[in-house]
This record gives structure tokens, C-alpha cells and sequence, in this order.
């Protein structure tokens, strides 16, 4: 029984670990957060003409979707896999993983269509704001439309 307890403690410290790495991968990169941040707060900031605006309604109810099956199998894998000892805990917290990292993927493509649609003063902008949040910037090569900021 001891050995039970000290497998799942190890496994617990090294989720945790592990989880924590995540966090601060996600915090290194500059996302847009599509889906997450509201639409509206992306087109103000960025200045969005109609068509930008409509891709990125687009793109965010995109991401709802996949995110929403993404979530359905999460929850299916913790109700469904056995978490009786430590080796079965780890090969859920291998699948939760993937699913997880699916997750960090498919919001990471969404930014990069979002941000390759941006015009070079948008993407400017952009940079400035992870600069200012000391993250490291989604590089991409923005489209050459009319700028829609203002000049300072």
C-alpha cells in the first residue's frame, strides 16, 4: 500500500511540475487569444476593417467549435478511463496531454490566420503589445492592405 501512496505522489509532483511547464510555455508565446478575448476588444484594439472583422468572427466561432469537442473528450477520458493505480493515472495524464496540447495548437492556428490578415501597422501594433508584455511574438508575414490605424 505504501508503494501505492508513494507512486501517486510521484505521479502527482511530476503533473504538477509538468502542468507548470505548460503555463509557462502558453505565458512565453504573444497569442491573440481568439476565442478567448472578446471579438469586439480584438477589432477596437486592432483597428479590424469589415473584412478582418468577419474572418475573425469566423475563426472564433471556429475555435469554439473544435474547443467544445476538444473539452467533450476531455471530460469522456476522466470519466471513463481507470485511475485505480499510478501506471493507469499515468497513461491518462499521457491522453489528457495530448489532448491538452491540441488545445494550445489549434488556438495558436487560429492567431497566426488572424494575424496574417492583419496590415503591416496592425502586426506593428501587435508587436508592441507583446513587447510591452514581454512575450515572444507569433511571426508572420502580414497581408499588404490599407492600413485601418489612424497614425499617431
Amino acid at each position: 500500500m505504501d508503494m501505492i501512496k508513494k507512486g501517486i505522489k510521484v505521479f502527482l509532483i511530476c503533473m504538477v511540475c509538468g502542468l507548470n511547464l505548460n503555463v509557462l510555455n502558453a505565458q512565453e508565446d504573444c497569442i491573440l487569444g481568439v476565442g478567448i478575448s472578446k471579438d469586439q476588444t480584438l477589432i477596437e484594439v486592432f483597428q479590424l476593417n469589415e473584412a478582418q472583422k468577419e474572418q475573425l468572427i469566423n475563426l472564433s466561432a471556429e475555435l469554439k467549435i473544435r474547443n467544445e469537442h476538444l473539452d467533450n473528450q476531455a471530460a469522456n477520458l476522466l470519466k471513463r478511463h481507470p485511475q485505480g493505480n499510478p501506471s493507469e493515472l499515468a497513461v491518462l495524464a499521457e491522453k489528457y496531454t495530448v489532448i491538452v496540447d491540441s488545445i494550445q495548437k489549434i488556438q495558436k492556428m487560429i492567431d497566426v490566420k488572424v494575424l496574417r490578415s492583419f496590415n503591416k501597422k496592425q502586426y506593428e501594433r501587435y508587436l508592441q503589445l507583446c513587447k510591452e508584455m514581454i512575450k515572444y511574438p507569433i511571426h508572420v508575414v502580414p497581408e499588404t492592405l490599407l492600413d485601418t490605424i489612424a497614425p499617431e
